[in-house]
């Protein structure tokens, strides 16, 4: 209306010249393009603005085409609409919804359509968290996760929430809240995997009827109470120790066993255990300066006494052998006094 009022009042007051009104109508579409790709037609707007008022002001004819061209301008920059590769816009004529527009240029009717939103449909990232929420064993612990949706259906986005990122984020931390409760603190720690998948199944099911999926739910972090980690650490501590108890345990056990089917066949068989005793000794004896205390049970269990009857036999050598004679003293020197 304003583009037609203007002309008129141009073609009223001047005299009619195609060039200028062809000059005028280019020189606006051109305007309104610019205004669109570089997003800056506020500014152009506001100019524009000023200069038509200042043309009216002045009455000039040869400001009569910057006026008409930056009315033109104002009317035709709402009208382009671009939307990016992973963008849909929804579409609105007179308040309901006519269609999405597709990535790329498109052109709407100024006043009478409106692009409600441009919906994102890139994989997008939320993190969320539940604090000092009860485990099923009433343990407060903190959580961290972080969430990964997308949008499937921009229509549904559109219409039916009214901020569907909040909302899948609120729906997230409720849902974090809700499969904490469920289970103990023990199960959380190790089965974080399994609790990031239950999240997810029910945030997805909640998330549908707005055309959004969830794709996974991971848990970045658990936080427990300080002394409370404490008292897991001391237990795990014991754990560790009980278990190298009992290995220590299973193994003397064996030990044991091992001893016992040794000792029946030794029962069977001296000879067996002469040699066994033997190389027992034999083995002590391989280390210089080593010593053997053997009982004497033992020696004539294990069948030793030709041992201790050689090593008294050396020590009888060394002793019947002859010391050496002992060195003459020296004669005492002639006296020289005459009796």
């Amino acid at each position: 209306m304003i583009f037609v009022v203007g002309l008129v009042i141009h073609l009223s007051i001047y005299e009619y010249n195609p060039l200028a009104v062809y000059l005028t109508l280019g020189s606006a579409l051109i305007l309104a393009l610019v205004i669109r790709v570089t997003q800056v037609w506020e500014v152009v707007v506001v100019s524009g603005t000023a200069v038509g008022l200042l043309t009216y002001l002045l009455m000039r004819p040869e400001s009569d085409i910057l006026l008409l061209t930056a009315v033109v301008a104002v009317l035709v920059a709402p009208g382009i609409q671009i939307a990016y590769q992973w963008e849909r816009g929804g579409l609105l004529r007179f308040g309901k919804f006519r269609a999405l527009r597709k990535p790329g240029l498109f052109a709407i009717l100024p006043v009478v359509d409106k692009v409600a939103q441009f919906v994102d449909q890139r994989i997008r990232v939320t993190d969320f968290s539940a604090e000092t929420t009860l485990t099923a064993d009433t343990v407060p612990v903190n959580v961290d996760a972080i969430a990964f949706w997308m949008v499937w259906d921009a229509e549904k986005a559109v219409l039916e929430v009214e901020e569907f990122a909040q909302a899948v984020s609120l729906s997230a931390q409720t849902a974090l809240r809700n499969a904490i409760g469920k289970h103990e603190l023990a199960s959380l720690l190790s089965e974080r995997d399994r609790l990031g998948a239950e999240i997810q199944e029910v945030l997805d099911d909640k998330t549908n009827a707005w055309g959004i999926t969830t794709q996974s739910v991971e848990i970045r972090d658990i936080i427990i109470p300080k002394g409370l980690e404490d008292a897991m650490s001391r237990q795990a501590q014991a754990e560790r120790e009980r278990q190298s108890r009992i290995i220590l345990g299973t193994a003397e056990t064996e030990i044991a066993e091992k001893f016992s089917q040794a000792s029946e066949q030794y029962q069977d068989n001296p000879i067996a255990l002469h040699l066994r005793a033997m190389n027992m000794v034999y083995e002590g004896l391989r280390q210089k300066g080593s010593m053997i205390i053997v009982p004497s049970s033992a020696v004539e269990t294990m069948g030793l006494g030709a041992l201790g009857g050689l090593t008294s036999f050396g020590r009888g050598q060394k002793t019947d052998e002859a010391p050496p004679d002992p060195p003459e003293p020296p004669e005492p020197p002639a006296s020289n006094i005459e009796e």
